[in-house]
């Protein structure tokens, strides 16, 4: 893990496409600007977590429903 210390409306670049600003600091909080193309998803950890853990219910969910289906003889 790099660890980077940074001020106030400092900002940290990732790649040529990414930056990360220090907007506001308040007691214990920070509020942080990320500046990214569209097309990277950006998520707080703890929803990050629970699309995956979605996503991984959905996969097992149709792939049960597949395999009933190919044990009955539905190849449809």
């Amino acid at each position: 893990m790099l660890v980077l210390t940074r001020r106030l409306q400092e900002a940290i670049q990732i790649g040529d496409d990414i930056e990360i600003k220090i907007l506001a600091i308040e007691g214990d909080q920070i509020k942080l600007g990320i500046d990214a193309p569209r097309n990277i998803e950006i998520h707080r950890k703890e929803v990050y977590l629970e699309i995956q853990k979605e996503n991984h219910e959905a996969v097992r969910k149709v792939s049960l429903e597949g395999l009933r289906g190919f044990i009955k003889g539905d190849f449809t």
